[in-house]
């Protein structure tokens, strides 16, 4: 063998063994299947998140008695702001030290975190810019409604202000790569917070006048044309109605109101956040996504936090922000599904950073976890009280997460989520159809009586041809094979338990009146519990 080829074949081995090393000790996302999902530590991670309140991390004192009650509610990752007013007080001088004290509680508790950058943007406010921004409005501009009124919104129209956050943001990856890349305390970050225009539907800026009398940017051009049958519905429609053009203004290529006016924004947020994000990037690779504000019933643009990465507007940040993983959805409404299905088009992958700290968590969180296989979930506010519901659904999650980190992408997982409104569903795994129904349903059990019904949820598990695993609360389920519908399907075992360490661990043998004579298998709301279910069929 050629010396010359020998070093190239070592330098090869050499690349792939570093390549192996850092993708097994860094967090990145991996596909699996047809999946998308994390790896941290080398393995499958499932974020069992919880979100901090917006200004609960200001100081280690505030967050000392929380720590205890994060860890009983069996979370494994903390969503938690960093402030870019906090970092650099003043301009070119950066303070992490608040930051590095987070950084070391989660390690002392052995949790995770998920950084949240409130750079330009916050909630659609520039609330959380340093001071010398906020009182330099000649250097630092702001938005600019109809009828001329500056906004606490930065415009994403100047150069100065993108160079400033983006100075900013590289500062704060610099540091938590020199940090943090040993321990990987940080799994993912995301730049800015709920990027929308408020309350006009874009910005009438100077520069954003200017750049909307422009052509429509070539690389957007390109990427609708070269994904035409691919991209979501809506948008597709509002192009198809002005002709398909790909080429003039704004106007022009998509018509004239409001829906462009909100094109035109969400171009020119998603460019700003990806010139942050790909700087910051190549300081610190962390997977990073971006979060949108969901729109209320019956709002136009302008009305609602506009422009930002919501699902009609997906090609338009698939197009602006390459650098992006994927788009997340924050809940404070009660179309959970509605939106979801929304956000997983296009294979986008979802996790839910944001949810309102209500009743209903613990059954979504496993609906997202089966149904969507997704990331993770994440309530608001999350050091305000312990959460039984939570509680139970992240301690079952916990326990099946080495399998469902096997079974992902694999057509082997589902989950179903009911209330009063939606109180029966079926999924199909291999060859069974399970009907479930929200345990209520029964009649006996004490919440039947209530007015509106708790939500029931359930992440299924196939481990085996008729094997399975249910976890969840308040549902009961029956089963069919739907590839041989002259079998009529019985309960073969059927055993409430535990996993420790992968081993199952049998708690109780469930039959007689707790399979309903073998006709049925439920949890009650009372509870959340994992269900080993062996089927079997007879004529």
């Amino acid at each position: 063998m050629h010396p010359t080829t020998k070093i190239i074949i070592l330098s090869i081995l050499v690349l792939s063994f570093q390549y192996a090393y850092s993708q097994g000790n860094c967090p990145y996302l991996a596909v699996q299947g047809n999946k998308q999902h994390l790896v941290v530590d080398g393995k499958p991670f499932i974020v069992r998140g919880g979100e901090l309140g917006n200004s609960s991390f200001t100081s280690v004192e505030y967050m000392k008695p929380h720590w205890a009650t994060l860890k009983e509610m069996h979370l494994n990752t903390v969503l938690a702001p960093v402030y870019w007013e906090l970092i650099e007080p003043k301009k070119g001088q950066f303070e992490f030290g608040l930051l590095d004290e987070l950084i070391q509680e989660a390690r002392n508790n052995d949790l995770k975190l998920i950084l949240l950058w409130f750079g330009s943007w916050k909630n659609s406010m520039s609330s959380h810019v340093p001071a010398w921004i906020k009182t330099d409005q000649s250097i630092y501009p702001r938005a600019v409604d109809e009828r001329g009124n500056s906004q606490e919104i930065l415009t994403p129209f100047s150069q100065e202000n993108l160079e400033a956050d983006k100075r900013a943001f590289v500062a704060l990856m610099n540091h938590l790569k020199e940090i943090d890349s040993k321990d990987q305390t940080v799994i993912m970050v995301q730049p800015e917070n709920e990027i929308g225009m408020l309350p006009s539907a874009r910005d009438y800026h100077d520069f954003a006048n200017a750049a909307f009398s422009e052509e429509v940017p070539v690389e957007l051009l390109t990427y609708l044309q070269a994904n035409r049958e691919d991209l979501v519905p809506e948008f597709k429609a509002l192009w198809k109605r002005n002709g398909y053009k790909t080429e003039g203004n704004w106007e022009e290529v998509f018509g004239a109101g409001y829906q462009t006016d909100e094109l035109f924004m969400a171009w020119h947020f998603a460019q700003y956040t990806e010139e942050i994000t790909k700087a910051g990037k190549e300081a610190y690779g962390l997977p990073m996504f971006v979060n949108a504000a969901l729109i209320r019933p019956g709002k136009i643009p302008g009305e609602y936090p506009s422009a930002g990465p919501l699902p009609h507007l997906m090609d338009i940040w698939r197009a602006g922000t390459p650098s992006i993983d994927f788009f997340s959805p924050d809940f404070y409404n009660p179309d959970f599904e509605y939106w979801n299905d929304l956000y997983t088009r296009q294979a986008n992958t979802l996790f839910v950073p944001e949810h309102a700290f209500d009743g209903t968590v613990g059954a979504k969180a496993l609906f997202t976890i089966g149904h969507y296989e997704g990331i993770g979930f994440s309530p608001f506010s999350i050091e305000n009280g312990v959460s039984n519901q939570l509680k139970g659904a992240y301690s079952v999650l916990e326990q099946l997460e080495p399998l469902i980190g096997q079974k992902i992408g694999q057509n082997a997982l589902e989950g179903v989520l009911l209330d009063g409104s939606k109180v029966m569903t079926t999924v199909v795994l291999g060859d069974y159809e399970f009907s479930f129904k929200n345990s209520y349903t029964l009649g006996w059990e004490a919440g039947a009586s209530k007015e509106v019904w708790d939500s029931g949820g359930a992440l299924i598990l196939q481990v085996g041809p008729k094997e399975f695993y249910i976890a969840g609360s308040g549902v009961v389920a029956t089963f069919k094979n739907w590839k041989n519908r002259s079998k009529t399907v019985g309960i073969l075992k059927c055993e409430e338990g535990r996993l420790e360490n992968g081993q199952w661990q049998i708690i109780r043998h469930l039959n007689g009146d707790q399979t309903h004579q073998g006709r049925h298998v439920r949890i009650s709301h009372d509870q959340y519990s994992i269900l080993r279910v062996q089927l079997y069929e007879y004529d």
